[in-house]
């Protein structure tokens, strides 16, 4: 059943009627039922917010004991739910370990630096915008040649590309273009001779000891192994009369988690009645977090690379009103960001509580 009552407009994020705002009310992450609501103001100029729900801007490069001496010690997580755990590392020197996680998959985003990373199906040279998608059991080991600053999501469900339906499984990348790692000995020398792999099961670590290379493997075959993507290789899709959802930006899925990619793209040239930012939307069966990686961040004034926002399922959220102006006589984006969606609910760790913006909440009526 389909109603419409009252001052509307006949296509959605096109030719809002004057004097109004439009809000996407939707449910299962833009693909379910939806219905468009027509206001005299914006639903972000909130006087006060008190409670769970106040949206926060992280300030990821801050976080307590990130870039500790130790890979594990100096990941810290800050978001997490049973199905997610969001961290933040710093990796300045090679692993004198290797580490397997028995908890999820984990997925790298390299936010900056270089390196090689060695894995059980063998190595990858990893630069600033791969993922790195690492199944559930898989044995690695960092060796960055650059400091490196990695996005860690851990996933509960295993990581997969998403069905792109009608648009072909070649759409935002060919499949052809991830590169996965031949076996290859490694050449390194470990104190006393002994090779140390520490297993993370339910935040606890076991390590396990061999007298030689566990990562011995001399060749593999199978479709489960280690994915290496970088950005460069996406090419975004877009319209030039409609703004897309942000779910058409996926990149990965897990269970209950999305993970999408933003890219430099066209904006809605082709209608003068086209909006050209994120619509303002309670997408009321998710959390949206976004990580914000380089470029631009058009829909937001004040954000920086390294930080991270935010918003609690249950409050509307859109672009900042400046950010709306801003965009009538821009032609493109610039910005790469990382959006990861959770269908339960998130929680801050007290790191994180620790690096957020305490006036985030407020700007939007600024």
């Amino acid at each position: 059943m389909y109603f419409k009552r009252g001052i509307t407009t006949r296509q959605a994020h096109v030719d809002i009627p004057e004097g109004t705002v439009e809000e996407e009310f939707a449910r299962e992450g833009f693909s379910g039922r939806a219905s468009h609501l027509y206001r005299k103001e914006a639903p972000l100029l909130w006087s006060e917010i008190e409670g769970d729900l106040r949206p926060h801007a992280l300030e990821l490069e801050e976080l307590p004991g990130l870039g500790g001496a130790d890979y594990l010690e100096g990941r810290v997580p800050f978001l997490r739910n049973s199905d997610a755990k969001l961290s933040m590392a710093r990796v300045v020197r090679p692993m004198d370990y290797d580490f397997r996680n028995a908890d999820g998959d984990e997925t790298l985003f390299v936010h900056t630096g270089q390196g090689r990373i060695e894995t059980t199906f063998g190595p990858l040279e990893y630069e600033t915008g791969d993922y790195l998608v690492l199944p559930r059991g898989t044995s690695y080991r960092l060796d960055p040649s650059e400091p490196t600053e990695l996005l860690i999501i851990e996933t509960a469900g295993e990581v997969t590309i998403p069905d792109r339906g009608l648009l072909g499984h070649h759409a935002l990348f060919d499949p052809d273009v991830i590169e996965v790692p031949h076996p290859q000995a490694r050449e390194r020398e470990v104190e006393d001779g002994k090779w140390r792999l520490k297993i993370k099961r339910q935040d606890r670590i076991t390590t396990v000891t061999y007298d030689h290379d566990p990562m011995n493997v001399v060749g593999w075959k199978g479709d489960l192994t280690v994915w290496q993507l970088n950005i460069r290789d996406i090419r975004p899709i877009s319209c030039d009369r409609y703004h897309l959802p942000p779910t058409a930006h996926a990149t990965f899925v897990a269970r209950d988690v999305v993970i999408a990619t933003f890219l430099p793209r066209p904006l809605e040239n082709g209608d003068p009645g086209a909006l050209k930012v994120p619509f303002y939307h309670a997408n009321t069966d998710y959390d949206e977090v976004l990580f914000y990686h380089d470029g631009d961040f058009f829909s937001r004034e004040g954000i920086e690379p390294g930080m991270v926002t935010f918003h609690p399922q249950g409050l509307p959220h859109g672009p900042h009103p400046k950010a709306i102006e801003a965009a009538k006589n821009k032609t493109r984006t610039e910005e790469k960001a990382v959006m990861i969606d959770t269908r339960r609910p998130l929680e801050l760790t007290e790191a994180a509580k620790g690096v957020s913006q305490p006036d985030y909440w407020s700007s939007w009526s600024r």
